[in-house]
């Protein structure tokens, strides 16, 4: 076993562990990945302002998210197809976020469902919701989660259509995979990967086959899902879900001023700046670089929140100096997951937690709700009223 130091290197084992067609799934950006690449690159142009001779005793990364508290200001994003990254995959994912004091965010779109999931944890996890036509559906979609005992539900915004994703159509991206050769010699190398699926019943979208009308099967799933993201979605449906889920609301996909603007008057617990990690509208911005002009647009009526490349400790300390009250783990937590299970994700936190708190320290800070602005070098173009290339 090699050892694990950084995400990178759980990155490295997840390569030699999951087949390549849900690997492709996770690490893949829309058309020509440009947004994909910029949501990296854009926290690595960011420097740090080291302080020295202070005092770095007693540090604190404990804080609230949404209205919840949690042990640092990470939780674990809405991923779709968890449990085909490893067996099970949403059920482990949710158990080592719990055991690490930091919401879990199930995907509309997840392989372990809502039950499942409830199942297998003891406090409530947060449900992500995908609007789609079939409004009776959505609405026992929401019922279920509520009777799950979720309380935070993460409304996506951005996902009215599927983004052109080039590496999920060349490897023919199903749920379960189709058997082809080429496939065959795949999951051969990957035979950890085999094991565990042969090991579960849980190999179809969860909340879906079953549950919605005419979908009891993966191949009635596809077409149904082809049909169902909502063209016609905006503010007035975004409000009347509000009304109808009750609880607390998160908005999910928000790159523009103008729309956390709208997203604040609605009334949403927490808004999160995010482009789908680089896998909608190819050319977007990256998350890091819009979020000032959207901290300074909702001046503080709701919480704003980050999403889109957090690979480390060091990431997420730049985006809360910035002012987000809380970042979303990803890709970071699905190479752990992938690896090593619920240990791989768990070794992520902690990984994350580490840097966090080395890098808060090193800074010259000892509670996370100190980092600011003059914890940061900040290039020209990370401006508050507007965003200039």
């Amino acid at each position: 076993m090699p050892v694990i130091c950084t995400i990178d290197d759980l990155r490295a084992l997840y390569a030699r562990r999951v087949p390549r067609m849900f690997r492709d799934y996770a690490e893949s950006g829309s058309w020509s990945e440009q947004t994909l690449h910029d949501n990296d690159a854009d926290f690595a142009r960011i420097r740090l302002r080291q302080r020295v001779a202070v005092d770095m005793s007693d540090r604190r990364l404990a804080s609230t998210m949404a209205g919840q508290e949690v042990a640092m200001p990470i939780a674990l994003a809405p991923i779709g197809l968890c449990g085909m990254q490893t067996a099970d995959g949403e059920i482990k994912a949710a158990r080592a976020a719990e055991a690490a004091g930091v919401p879990f965010t199930l995907s509309t779109m997840s392989v372990c469902s809502i039950e499942d999931v409830a199942a297998h944890v003891t406090r409530p996890f947060w449900f992500q919701l995908y609007v789609m036509k079939d409004t009776d559906f959505v609405a026992r979609l929401m019922a279920r989660a509520r009777a799950a005992g979720c309380e935070t539900l993460v409304l996506t915004l951005d996902m009215q259509m599927l983004g052109q994703r080039h590496r999920d159509i060349r490897n023919g991206l199903s749920t379960p995979p189709r058997l082809t050769p080429r496939v065959l010699a795949d999951l051969a190398l990957r035979w950890r990967w085999g094991l565990g699926m042969l090991g579960t019943k849980r190999r179809h979208f969860g909340n879906i086959v079953g549950h919605a009308e005419g979908v009891s099967d993966t191949r009635s799933l596809a077409s149904w899902t082809a049909e169902q993201f909502d063209l016609k979605l905006d503010w007035d449906k975004i409000a009347r879900l509000r009304d109808q889920w009750g609880g607390r609301l998160v908005l999910k996909g928000i790159l523009d001023a103008e729309d956390a603007e709208k997203a604040a008057q609605i009334g949403a617990e927490a808004i999160v700046v995010s482009n789908h990690g680089g896998r909608q509208l190819d050319g977007a911005l990256s998350a890091i670089r819009v979020l000032p002009s959207v901290v300074a647009a909702v001046g503080g009526r709701t919480e704003v929140h980050l999403d889109g490349g957090i690979r480390s400790g060091q990431d997420a300390l730049k985006a809360l100096a910035l002012g987000a009250r809380g970042v979303y783990l990803g890709r970071a937590y699905v190479y752990g997951l992938g690896a090593l299970g619920q240990a791989g994700v768990t070794q992520a936190l902690d990984i994350v937690r580490r840097e966090l708190d080395m890098t808060m320290a090193l800074c010259g800070e000892r509670r996370v709700q100190d980092l600011g602005r003059h914890n940061l070098i900040l290039p020209r173009d990370f401006c508050d009223s507007s965003v200039a290339l």
